[in-house]
C-alpha cells in the first residue's frame, strides 16, 4: 500500500507468496512481523523482525514472503531512500562509520535496533495525523537515515552516496544500465561513462551487484519480460524483443535457467487458480503496524 508519506509503502499478507521478479530501489525494508526472502544472483537475504534489509542501488531480485498467517500476518515497512538527503547528512553531520570492504554488496541486512524501529513507528504514526506529514515526515526520514549511517551496514550507503568514490562511479554505470537495459551494451562505453578502466569497472560492478554488467542487463531484461507477459498478456517472443533480445531461442534458454521453466509455462503456473499470490499488497490500516 502506497501511503501519504512520501516514499513510504506498507505491506500486509496473511499467507506466503510466490517468488516474484522485482527491482529494489535504494530503500530500507523493516519487518514488524513475519519473514521475507530476497535472492540476488544466487545470494539469499532473509529479513524479519530482528533484521532489516538495506538496498543502496537498483538491484533485480526474486523475492517472496516466506512466513505469514492469518493470526500472525506479514507486516512490513518499505521506505525509499533519497540519495540527496543521504549526502546532505554526510556533509553536515559527524557520522562515524567504518569503510566498507571492497567486496561489500549493494544489498545487505542489519540489526533492527530499538532506536531505528522507534523512528519507523513514528513515521508510520503520521498516517493518523495527516496534517503533520508535510512538516514531520522529512525530519523523521532524516533520523532513519542517520540511524542507518551510524551502523556498520551504513558504510555501503555512505560509499555510494559520496561523490568521487569508486562505488559512486560504479553506481552511475549501474543506473545507466537500469535505464537503458533494452539497448545494446558495450562494456567499454560503460567504463568510459563511469570514468573507470574496464577491469576496474568489472571488479566494482560485481562487488556491488554480485553480477557482471552483462549479467545485470540480462537479469533486468528477463525480469521485465516476465512482468510484461504476466501483466500485459504478451507472448514470449514479443516480450523478448520488447526488452532487447534479438533471438527468441536465446531468450527461452536464459529465461528457463533463471525461473526454472520456459516462459509461457512459467506464466501459466503463476496464473493458476491455486497459485500463491505474487506481490504483497498492503490493505491494513497503519495503526495495526505501529502497534506491533
Amino acid at each position: 500500500m502506497v501511503t501519504q508519506v512520501p516514499g513510504l509503502r506498507l505491506t500486509h499478507r496473511i499467507a506466503p507468496t510466490a517468488p516474484a521478479s522485482c527491482t529494489y530501489e535504494p530503500s530500507l525494508a523493516v519487518v514488524a512481523q513475519g519473514r521475507k526472502r530476497a535472492d540476488l544472483a544466487g545470494t539469499t537475504f532473509i529479513f524479519d523482525q530482528s533484521r532489516y534489509l538495506l538496498t543502496s542501488l537498483d538491484l533485480p531480485v526474486i523475492c517472496n514472503v516466506i512466513e505469514a498467517t492469518e493470526r500472525a500476518p506479514y507486516l512490513s515497512f518499505l521506505l525509499k531512500l533519497e540519495m540527496p538527503v543521504v549526502r546532505e547528512l554526510l556533509g553536515h553531520e559527524e557520522i562515524p562509520a567504518p569503510e566498507p570492504p571492497s567486496d561489500s554488496p549493494g544489498m545487505i541486512t542489519g540489526e533492527t535496533t530499538a532506536e531505528l524501529l522507534d523512528a519507523c513507528c513514528r513515521l508510520v504514526g503520521l498516517l493518523n495525523a495527516p496534517r503533520d506529514i508535510p512538516f514531520l515526515s522529512g525530519l523523521i526520514q532524516r533520523e532513519i537515515i542517520y540511524r542507518i549511517l551510524r551502523g556498520p551496514e551504513g558504510a555501503r550507503l555512505r560509499a555510494i552516496a559520496t561523490l568521487g568514490d569508486q562505488s559512486q562511479r560504479t553506481a552511475k554505470a549501474i543506473a545507466w544500465v537500469r535505464t537503458n537495459y533494452a539497448k545494446p551494451l558495450r562494456v567499454e562505453d560503460l567504463a568510459k561513462l563511469a570514468g573507470m578502466g574496464v577491469s576496474t569497472l568489472h571488479h566494482h560492478f560485481r562487488a556491488l551487484t554480485a553480477m557482471s554488467p552483462l549479467q545485470y542487463q540480462k537479469q533486468l531484461r528477463l525480469h521485465a519480460a516476465r512482468e510484461r507477459m504476466l501483466t500485459d498478456g504478451m507472448d514470449a517472443a514479443s516480450a523478448a524483443f520488447e526488452v532487447g533480445y534479438e533471438s527468441a531461442s536465446q531468450f527461452n534458454r536464459e529465461y528457463s535457467r533463471l525461473f526454472g521453466q520456459p516462459p509461457m509455462r512459467d506464466i501459466r503456473t503463476l496464473r493458476a487458480p491455486n497459485a500463491p499470490p505474487l506481490e504483497p499488497i498492503g490493505n491494513r490500516q497503519a495503526a495495526s503496524w505501529s502497534s506491533v
